[in-house]
């Protein structure tokens, strides 16, 4: 079950009203654990509204794992309704099929995303580090410290997946502009022109296999 924390503000001062207000959803995509974060940005101020995992070692095909990835995101999204998706990019390994599983789960992810008009902002995994501790090395605990200093929750998630879908939410408010600069991100702002940038990838899912 996620783990779901009342909202707060990372500051004391009262909220205005004419503020813009600006749900970001952030993902760290996984063919085994997905880990996502909610926050609610306001001006300066940030909200946690909620973090958990989608959990998938019990599910042994790979194709209803992406299917499993693509309608737990279209639930979160219908649920919280964010204006934005941040979502962590595939890391570069030496084990091409890990790649291509989280290529293949992070792709699914977008896709959902997309089939709701929801704009899609991506970070490279250092990139992410780096906005939360200064550190594109940061181990994973390092970054989940941070963020519970940051958003001030003691809770401790069962997974750190959880952590690092909250880090990639909370990146992208600390950007505050969701160009597709340079950077380690990218922005899509729906299927055309995500489909005109990602070919390859987009042919390669079409043609999955187990």
């Amino acid at each position: 079950m996620p783990t779901r924390i009342s909202p707060f503000t990372t500051h004391d001062s009262p909220l205005t009203t004419h503020q813009k207000e600006r749900i970001i959803l952030g993902i760290d995509p996984g063919t085994a654990v997905m880990g996502y974060g909610v926050i609610r940005e306001i001006g300066p101020k940030m909200e946690l509204i909620s973090l958990g995992v989608v959990k998938m070692e019990k599910i042994d095909d790979h194709m209803l794992k992406l299917q499993r990835i693509f309608e737990k995101t279209v639930a979160l999204i219908d649920n919280y309704k964010p204006d934005c998706l941040a979502i962590e990019a595939p890391f570069y390994g030496k084990n091409i099929q890990v790649m291509l599983k989280l290529g293949r789960a992070q792709g699914v992810a977008m896709a959902a995303a997309l089939s709701r008009n929801v704009v899609i902002t991506e970070y490279a995994p250092r990139k992410i580090k780096q906005s939360i501790t200064g550190n594109g090395n940061a181990a994973k605990e390092q970054v989940a410290a941070m963020l519970q200093t940051l958003l001030k929750f003691t809770e401790t998630p069962d997974f750190l997946d959880a952590t690092d879908g909250l880090a990639v939410a909370v990146c992208h408010s600390f950007q505050r502009i969701t160009t597709g600069k340079s950077g380690g991100k990218k922005s899509y702002s729906g299927w055309d022109t995500f489909a005109k940038d990602n070919a390859g990838r987009v042919a390669g899912l079409s043609k999955v296999k187990k």
